[in-house]
């Protein structure tokens, strides 16, 4: 290890391996959330130099053997730092799908009262600084999860957070996502409802049945907003009719839209405060291409910033945009014609484009740009 790294200990297992090795003096680690006092006298047969204490429960006399340390506790009413990605179970915990109001009393809607209360921007010093370093902990965390996926095999999904779920391209996308993440990749989306939704539903049935997702996607539809009150339960008792088979998804969502509750179908969840970190993180993560559904000023917002990072190669190359809906691109939002004008004037240079309404062209342009050599039909190439 090099003094000017640091090493990470965010469970109580691996503090515990590291207090039984030999050498009195711990230098340069961060400890995160973390619990000293069910191991104390370990602890205290410890020296600890330059390291970082980030949420963690200590024992008496820890901090007097401690030197150039930094000790951050948790400062938030509500919430604290955590040393993980979120899981469903924990955003949710204390909700009953039977009990549609019980989502007040949970940990996510707790923390979203919370955020109200102090308002959204925040002007209070300590819960702004509580919530940045609520951030920096999901981002790094979310940091270490990404580091276990090849670049290429993670894929964005961008489109309205208002898509019905009787919506057609509804169970295009959910139909499409399965089939993707049975594939190999990585799904990734704001983590909200709509089409966000459709991306983790169709990840969460990977390994079943088309017929099984046409299930849930009925059983889905007794509330097909997410303003209705059996929105989320609905997704809850899917859930629970269809165990998910150890295929994973990430979702992205922020407490701004926090009337907008999480999908429970994300297996990971990155959930920030700071709405600008999570609209740039998805675009920046998603590196082995974006599937764009029918959507609004978002979504548009989000392909010319996609176009950007593609036309600079700001990954060092530049990643497959896929456009799912042939008409809704060339006829209701007419962005398609638009992108092939800017390309073919020389506007936007090195561009991966692909119009299409069929899963297995989609499927073939991604694992094909995962292989450096990505391809799409004529009619819906640039």
């Amino acid at each position: 290890m090099t003094r000017d790294r640091y090493q990470q200990i965010r469970d109580d297992d691996g503090l515990s391996r590291l207090l039984q090795e030999p050498g009195q003096e711990l230098r340069r680690y961060v400890f995160q959330g973390v619990d000293f006092t069910s191991i104390g006298e370990l602890a205290l047969g410890h020296s600890y130099r330059e390291c970082l204490f980030l949420s963690c429960k200590l024992p008496m006399g820890l901090k007097r053997q401690s030197r150039d340390c930094l000790f951050l506790p948790n400062m938030g009413e509500t919430f604290s730092f955590p040393s993980h990605l979120y899981s469903p179970e924990e955003l949710y915990e204390g909700y009953s799908p039977d009990v549609p109001e019980s989502y007040d009393k949970c940990y996510d809607g707790r923390i979203y009262r919370h955020y109200l209360k102090k308002g959204k921007r925040g002007t209070d010093f300590k819960e702004t600084l509580a919530r940045t370093l609520h951030d920096h902990s999901v981002s790094d965390c979310l940091h270490d999860y990404l580091a276990r996926f090849d670049g290429h095999r993670l894929v964005g999904v961008m489109g309205g957070h208002g898509l019905s779920r009787l919506d057609i391209s509804y169970g295009m996308v959910a139909k499409l996502s399965k089939h993707l993440t049975e594939a190999g990749f990585l799904m990734i989306s704001g983590g909200g409802p709509g089409a966000m939704e459709a991306t983790h539903l169709g990840a969460w049935m990977a390994g079943r049945s088309d017929a099984e997702l046409q299930e849930a996607l009925s059983m889905l539809s007794v509330a097909p907003f997410y303003t209705e009150r059996l929105w989320l339960s609905t997704a809850w008792q899917v859930r629970n009719r269809f165990p998910n088979r150890g295929y994973e998804s990430l979702g992205i969502p922020t407490w701004l839209y926090g009337h907008e509750p999480s999908t429970p179908f994300a297996t990971h969840i990155a959930k920030y405060f700071d709405n600008s970190i999570r609209e740039d993180g998805i675009l920046t993560l998603a590196t082995g291409g974006i599937i764009y559904t029918p959507g609004s000023a978002g979504t548009l917002q989000e392909i010319f910033q996609e176009a950007v990072q593609n036309h600079y190669l700001t990954f060092g190359y530049s990643s497959p945009m896929v456009f799912l809906n042939k008409q809704f691109w060339t006829e209701k939002v007419p962005v398609w014609p638009l992108l092939m004008t800017l390309v073919d004037n020389g506007t936007y240079k090195n561009l991966i484009l692909c119009l299409t309404d069929s899963d297995e062209e989609v499927l073939r342009l991604l694992q094909s740009s995962a292989g450096s050599s990505p391809s799409c039909s004529p009619e819906g190439q640039a």
